[in-house]
């Protein structure tokens, strides 16, 4: 009996080890010299975020030893890809830099990252879906394919409300031709977006910051500070509405300057408010297709851009 019971917890014990060697981390580690094989830690890193995610719990956390190249990645969870202050590089010639596609209730941060499609690159962050996606202090440049790509980030979900926070980015080089943005709000089906676009540069895209509504039932609601809209081939900001759906953007203490068009409001339901900002320098400053509009609060700087364009379909007080 004795002897019995020996060899079963020897049985125990060699089972339970591939069990723990297969055990997912809260935090994981690529490297330049790293190995997919290796399992994600500090001391024996992976190579790539997608050979790091699927070794990284829910809610986990990837981060990045020494700068490199990190590879495409495609996320399905909660999870954060934090190289802060950027180490972090994806290469997306080709294809797309980050797919979320995640469930309705998960959380995902991108932070830290340079995602650079150089030239030939679909999407650098494609959203499909998630409950929230943040996206801190990355450096999103180069994506130039043909439409329906060419964006630098593109939120696309087709049911419930994402919400997208980006923050202290750098949005540049996307879009080819008269299509892509350099960020695209275009939900579609019964999909709903809530945004906040601060502190950041978006410039040198077909259009900055474009938020179309006019493919979702659902609504879009986009507010935008602190940020600088420019030398954008087509519009700083735009905001498109459907026949009936809210779609708003407030834009407050920002730059929209060297663009074909400052802001634009297209739609039914199209409003933009903006306040404590300066649209200098633009072909055409405000174009509102009516019922589109454009509303001030009276506290803008507006001048120097094409002749008849300064004005605002309706002002209104702070208050």
């Amino acid at each position: 009996m004795e002897v019995s019971i020996k060899s079963i917890v020897i049985a125990i014990a060699l089972v339970s080890v591939p069990m723990m060697a297969n055990a997912q981390a809260t935090r994981t580690w690529v490297s330049g010299v790293g190995d997919d094989a290796n399992p994600c830690s500090r001391t024996a890193p992976c190579k790539t975020f997608a050979g790091a995610i699927s070794k990284t719990a829910v809610g986990g956390e990837i981060n990045a030893l020494d700068p490199g190249g990190f590879g495409a990645v495609t996320i399905t969870k909660s999870i954060t890809i934090g190289t802060d202050p950027a180490m972090g590089g994806i290469l997306s010639a080709s294809t797309n830099g980050v797919v979320i596609n995640a469930a309705a209730t998960d959380n995902i941060t991108l932070r830290g990252l340079t995602i650079d499609g150089v030239g030939t690159g679909l999407n650098g962050v494609r959203i499909l879906n998630a409950g929230t996606v943040n996206i801190e202090n990355c450096y999103i440049n180069g994506h130039r394919s043909a439409a329906p790509n060419g964006t630098g980030v593109n939120l696309l979900n087709t049911a419930n409300t994402v919400e997208l926070n980006i923050d202290r980015c750098t949005i540049s080089e996307n879009g080819l031709g008269n299509d892509g943005a350099g960020v695209l709000v275009a939900p579609t089906g019964a999909g709903s977006a809530k945004v906040s676009i601060t502190r950041s540069l978006v410039s040198n895209n077909t259009r900055g910051i474009r938020a179309d509504a006019g493919g979702t039932t659902g609504s879009i609601n986009i507010a935008i500070n602190n940020t600088v809209t420019s030398a954008n081939t087509l519009s700083g900001m735009s905001i498109l509405s459907g026949a009936s759906n809210v779609a708003d953007m407030m834009i407050t203490n920002s730059v929209l300057s060297a663009n074909t068009s400052g802001v634009n409001a297209v739609g039914n339901t199209a409003v933009a408010r903006v306040g404590a900002s300066t649209i200098s320098g633009n072909t055409s400053a405000l174009i509102a297709y009516s019922p589109g509009q454009i509303i001030s609060y009276g506290n803008n700087f507006v001048n120097g851009n094409g002749a008849g364009t300064e004005v605002f379909t309706s002002t209104i007080a702070p208050h």
